[in-house]
């Protein structure tokens, strides 16, 4: 199928689809699904990884694995974010630095907090449900990228993220949404619909502040948007596990 090809070309380092030319939209429908299968692959490095290796080397392998399997692609737009949002003081100049190839000292701090964060949350996963939340994370935060890419507009005419509101439907929606609900539901139970719920919580509020600072949402602000929603939905993972461990153990099947 030609739409989830695109997708696992535009979301990994597979090039099944080299070629990004045309609408991409109907590709968004399948973002959740690369993303389980993301997932998937670090919670089958973390199992065998973590049969030789202390945990922390473990999680540092993690986030290493993710950044190239992804080719780094929305970490560095959480980067470019962090410097256009932090370091402009209207619309336009936030939109040219957004532009901008250079990494300022707002992205170096960012990018530091962010792989921190994320190093410190993969370690801190208990055992009993560390292959549902591995799994369910990397899906979760490719579903937040398309709740903002259907909600929200797009700030300027022309860009990399264009793409994914030409030929745009709610349908596309409608399947990333049920895809992210039944692998919550049946990996993780009630506890995987509430972190579904974060997901989207965490997409709707960033790209409300992005509209209001930059008038709609960027290519740069789709990769910031899944960043977060990661580290988010690893937080409110721990919490909810700490909070009722039962809870997250609980899968529907």
């Amino acid at each position: 199928m030609k739409s989830l090809r695109l997708a696992i070309s535009f979301l990994t380092v597979l090039p099944v689809a080299p070629n990004h030319s045309g609408p991409m939209a109907p590709a968004r429908a399948f973002f959740p699904l690369v993303g389980l299968g993301l997932g998937g692959l670090l919670a089958g490095l973390d199992l065998a990884a973590s049969r030789v290796l202390p945990q922390p080397v473990v999680g540092a392998l993690l986030v290493a694995a993710l950044l190239v399997l992804t080719r780094a692609l929305h970490t560095e737009g959480f980067l470019d974010t962090c410097d256009g949002l932090l370091g402009g003081r209207d619309r336009e100049s936030r939109l040219a630095i957004l532009r901008d190839s250079h990494v300022g000292a707002f992205a170096a701090i960012g990018g530091a907090c962010l792989l921190l964060l994320k190093w410190t949350l993969l370690v801190g996963i208990p055992e009993a449900e560390r292959m549902g939340l591995l799994v369910l994370f990397a899906c979760f935060s490719r579903f937040a990228m398309v709740a903002a890419m259907s909600v929200f507009p797009y700030a300027r005419t022309q860009g990399l993220g264009s793409a994914f509101h030409d030929g745009a439907s709610w349908r596309q929606l409608a399947l990333a949404l049920l895809t992210a609900a039944v692998a919550g539901g049946l990996l993780l139970g009630l506890a995987g619909l509430l972190l579904l719920g974060v997901a989207t919580v965490v997409a709707l509020g960033l790209g409300f502040w992005f509209l209001r600072l930059l008038g709609g949402m960027t290519g740069d602000t789709y990769g910031a948007t899944n960043e977060v929603a990661e580290v988010t939905v690893l937080l409110a993972g721990l919490i909810l596990i700490q909070l009722t461990p039962g809870l997250a153990g609980a899968p529907f099947w």
